[in-house]
């Protein structure tokens, strides 16, 4: 079985419209996909740049629940992304950056960790692409300021083994914090260290 390591971005519900069109934002503009509707709770409708399970048709999440897309999305290049973009034979976009896909992503508008929260889990599709995750700063970045962006709590780098979790993002900071650590013995320690979301 292969690696699937991700980040998980923790929110209040009322900010994923913000985080989706944020994200569109970094889609590549040389991948050309129908555009895919989507309906959120409170009827906020937004038309988005991905799929969803690989097809185009409408997606109803009104009522709330959960809702999946596969994203391509641009990362800027350090040595590590250099590298796997040259193993995978991607080429930089005119800016410079390297569009990566696909990158799964997870909505939901209650979080596992905690019922208040929405939660937006975006996992690697390959190995390579886990040890990318793991190893790349500007990767990083990119989902710390998707978290920053969306007034997110915190955000998650998840091995997705059940093991030790980092902390990247928490209440405004980043910061390296282990999951469990002396900080945060369990995940508990760490949710209780959130913001109301309904301020």
């Amino acid at each position: 079985m292969g690696l699937t390591y991700g980040y998980d971005i923790h929110l209040p519900p009322r900010n994923v419209a913000g985080a989706l069109t944020d994200l569109a934002g970094l889609a590549p503009p040389s991948r050309d996909v129908p555009p895919l509707a989507l309906t959120l709770p409170g009827g906020v409708r937004l038309t988005l740049p991905f799929t969803s399970r690989f097809e185009s048709e409408p997606v109803d999440c009104s009522a709330g629940g959960t809702f999946e897309l596969d994203t391509s999305l641009l990362f800027g290049v350090d040595d590590v992304v250099r590298e796997y973009a040259e193993h995978c034979g991607h080429e930089p976009e005119a800016d410079g950056r390297v569009a990566i896909g696909y990158v799964y992503l997870t909505v939901r508008f209650e979080s596992p960790l905690h019922p208040d929260y929405a939660s937006m889990e975006f996992w690697a599709a390959t190995s390579p692409m886990s040890r990318m995750f793991e190893r790349s700063a500007t990767v990083r970045e990119v989902f710390t300021g998707l978290t920053a962006a969306a007034g997110g709590a915190c955000c998650l780098f998840d091995t997705g083994d059940g093991g030790t979790q980092q902390v990247c993002w928490l209440n405004g900071e980043t910061t390296d914090e282990p999951v469990p650590g002396p900080r945060f013995p369990d995940l508990r320690a760490l949710v209780d260290t959130w913001p109301d979301p309904g301020r």
